[in-house]
């Protein structure tokens, strides 16, 4: 990019709602208002996966891992957010940029991961539950969250290297609310096709292979629900699925219409509030959607609550 080290480029402008201003101040307060109950939630979720020892099981360890995830995912995002929403500050500069482009693509591609990791999970606990213990021991869980933070963030720092690289000759107003490759792609003064076609064939990599991995598990666990004789049973295997199903849908549902559609048939206002979907609502009612029929979860809150008010 011209002057990109130069002392006249100071970073990028990110118009976000600029051109809707009666729509700013709205936002601002719900943003705040969702952000705080992203917090909430995912919080409440990691520490009742550690305080309460009977939800020491690897979906448990997955579901913290996955509430974890949320919780940077938003924070690098949302805070930034509200100050351009406030009126503050529109501007960002460019290694800041670089490095919420880097940590917020990081964070999702390894959610992308993670939910497919979590849907084998589920497989083996409706289609194996005698030998569960045996095929998922902590040392195994450990690492295959590892692995998804790992391949995450790998794929982050190419795809974040490959984008900088384009030269932008100048260009710094960027259509949008964070630094994110589709509007990014739109700054660039050459010819994209070729840095689309790799960002499409990484994101079929790393979309697409989880939800073949998804699709598959799913598939077993419904031959297995059907095999099972009583409606209770077969209410209860499905009860331990439907909630990552749901997220799945959701998450996966987002992600691809960002990330797989030409780039000729993305309108920006479109991508600004499907962005607010992943960045923000998703994050917020994943913990609902993972207590509101868990018994497990409720349980563990109960105890917890009883236990601090006991001890007053």
């Amino acid at each position: 990019m011209e002057q990109r080290n130069g002392s006249s480029f100071t970073g990028f402008v990110l118009l976000a709602f600029s051109d809707r201003p009666q729509l700013e101040l709205v936002l601002f307060v719900v943003l705040l208002i969702f952000y705080i109950f992203t917090l909430l939630g995912n919080t409440t979720i990691i520490a009742l996966s550690h305080l309460d020892p009977h939800l020491h099981t690897p979906m448990y360890f997955f579901l913290s891992n996955l509430s974890f995830l949320d919780l940077c995912y938003t924070t690098s995002i949302i805070p930034q957010l509200l100050v351009n929403l406030s009126g503050a500050d529109k501007c960002v500069s460019f290694a800041g940029c670089v490095v919420q482009l880097y940590i917020s693509l990081g964070l999702g591609c390894t959610e992308c991961i993670l939910l497919g990791v979590m849907a084998f999970d589920r497989y083996v606990a409706v289609c194996r539950p005698l030998h569960y213990t045996v095929i998922m021991p902590p040392r195994l869980c450990a690492l295959m969250a590892s692995a998804s933070w790992f391949i995450g963030f790998a794929n982050s720092l190419l795809q974040t290297v490959l984008i900088f690289l384009l030269p932008l000759c100048g260009r710094n107003k960027l259509d949008h609310f964070l630094c994110e490759i589709p509007a990014l792609l739109k700054l660039a003064c050459v010819d994209t096709t070729m840095n689309e076609s790799e960002l499409f064939f990484a994101s079929v990599i790393i979309l697409l292979i989880p939800v073949a991995l998804i699709i598959l598990s799913y598939g077993g666990i419904v031959r297995a629900i059907s095999r099972i004789k009583s409606a209770a049973g077969q209410r209860k295997a499905f009860g331990t699925c439907a909630s990552h199903l749901t997220v799945v849908t959701l998450f996966y549902g987002t992600a691809i219409y960002a990330y797989l559609q030409p780039s000729n048939n993305y309108s920006q206002d479109q991508g600004k509030f499907i962005a607010l979907f992943y960045t923000i609502v998703t994050p917020m009612i994943n913990p609902l959607i993972y207590t509101v029929r868990n018994k497990d979860v409720k349980g563990a809150m109960r105890k917890v609550l009883w236990k601090d008010y006991d001890s007053r």
